[in-house]
């Protein structure tokens, strides 16, 4: 099962840039705050994706849900897995 890919131009990805300022601070582009609902006093991760350099911020909500997702998926597939297996081991 494939699942379509969205194109995306620089428009939609790119938000302009930052400096750093002297506490290591850094102004997050209005545009970007507007697109993804960031509001003042939002927790923000920041981490090193693993197989690329660079940082990337998510708001904690965000990928807590994206982790529940992920949990619902993968608790999907144990039970699938089990009833094929189950289903197997009945017709042998």
């Amino acid at each position: 099962m494939t699942q379509k890919s969205e194109q995306h131009t620089l428009k939609d990805l790119f938000y302009g840039t930052v400096t750093v300022g002297e506490r290591g601070q850094v102004v997050i582009p209005v545009e970007a705050r507007k697109r993804h609902g960031i509001q003042r006093g939002d927790k923000l991760l920041v981490f090193r994706p693993p197989h690329a350099p660079g940082l990337v911020m998510a708001r904690v909500d965000d990928v807590k849900a994206v982790l529940d997702e992920l949990q619902h998926w993968q608790e999907a597939v144990v039970r699938a897995a089990s009833e094929r297996d189950e289903e197997e081991s009945e017709h042998e």
